[in-house]
């Protein structure tokens, strides 16, 4: 039976992580690696773009590197002899839509050795006000990295360009996440019950969970990037769908309101990290009545 570790049980694997990388700030691979290794999980690191800072914080270089550069540190890594090391993997934001031909290759070389190893693809490609990316990008995301997922983590906006449905309800947010294809479907923003909510909807193999929590006015960024990794760390810790979901939403909710609460537009991960291993959060969770037609 699931349960929930401590932290002096045997030591975790290593979690394979694709996504950016920046100098300041807590979004994107700084975020994701640090809470990961606060829960105990060794890192392999690969980043997809190196920038000085979000994005919406203002103008910056941005690095990508040439794709043959970029495909050929993903075939080392896929031909290392230390790939059995790696028990999940997690991808988000890409430099160009080339990448994901690399990463895809390196997903199917992990699985190849490790089957059972889960592969969570957060399709990092915009939010209400639009595609953040090149459609392009998005669209490889769409094509070669989703068909090869486990668990996806898109939020509502997301889910609605993927798989090009209205996203309004609740139930029309289960609807399109049951088409999406990967069989765990975490829909990041869904359309709440309760007034002034933010819901994470969990589209699963045993059916449908809603957590709840208030919603905080200016949050920082990267709490898609936070979420989708902790509950990947839960998922592998062996929590049931729905005790994971709960943890890692109460982390998220808790990180984003201490904070807040502290002034910064940042996730303060270092001296808040407690909300990442033990959160207190309450976040409230319901089972979603699921239709036919969702299915």
């Amino acid at each position: 039976m699931a349960h929930a570790p401590n932290e002096a049980e045997a030591e975790r694997p290593a979690i394979l992580v694709i996504t950016s990388q920046v100098v300041r700030g807590g979004i994107g691979g700084r975020g994701v690696v640090f809470a990961l290794e606060r829960l105990g999980f060794p890192v392999w690191f690969l980043p997809t773009v190196l920038l000085p800072w979000h994005p919406g914080q203002g103008r910056g270089t941005r690095i990508v590197a040439e794709t043959a550069d970029f495909s050929a540190i993903a075939a080392d890594l896929a031909g290392s002899d230390k790939l059995p090391e790696i028990g999940g993997i997690l991808s988000g934001y890409l430099g160009n839509p080339a990448q994901a031909d690399a990463v895809a290759a390196l997903v199917r070389a992990v699985k190849k050795v490790s089957p059972e190893v889960p592969y969570l693809c957060d399709p990092v490609i915009g939010d209400l006000g639009g595609l953040y990316v090149p459609e392009e990008t998005a669209r490889s995301i769409r094509d070669k990295l989703l068909p090869l997922a486990d668990i996806s983590t898109p939020n509502r906006y997301e889910l609605a360009w993927l798989t090009g449905r209205d996203i309004d309800t609740e139930l029309q947010a289960l609807s399109a996440a049951r088409r999406l294809g990967p069989e765990r479907v975490i829909v990041t923003s869904a359309p709440a019950l309760r007034r002034n909510s933010i819901s994470n909807l969990l589209v699963g193999p045993r059916g449908a969970i809603a957590a709840e929590h208030g919603t905080i006015d200016n949050p920082p960024h990267g709490t898609g990037d936070l979420l989708s990794a902790l509950f990947l760390a839960r998922h592998l810790e062996g929590l049931e769908d729905e005790a994971a979901l709960v943890r890692a939403a109460g982390s998220t909710f808790e990180m984003v309101a201490r904070s807040v609460r502290k002034g910064s537009s940042e996730l303060l991960y270092p001296s808040e990290q407690q909300a990442v291993a033990r959160p207190m959060a309450l976040v409230s969770t319901r089972r979603v009545l699921e239709t036919a037609t969702a299915r």
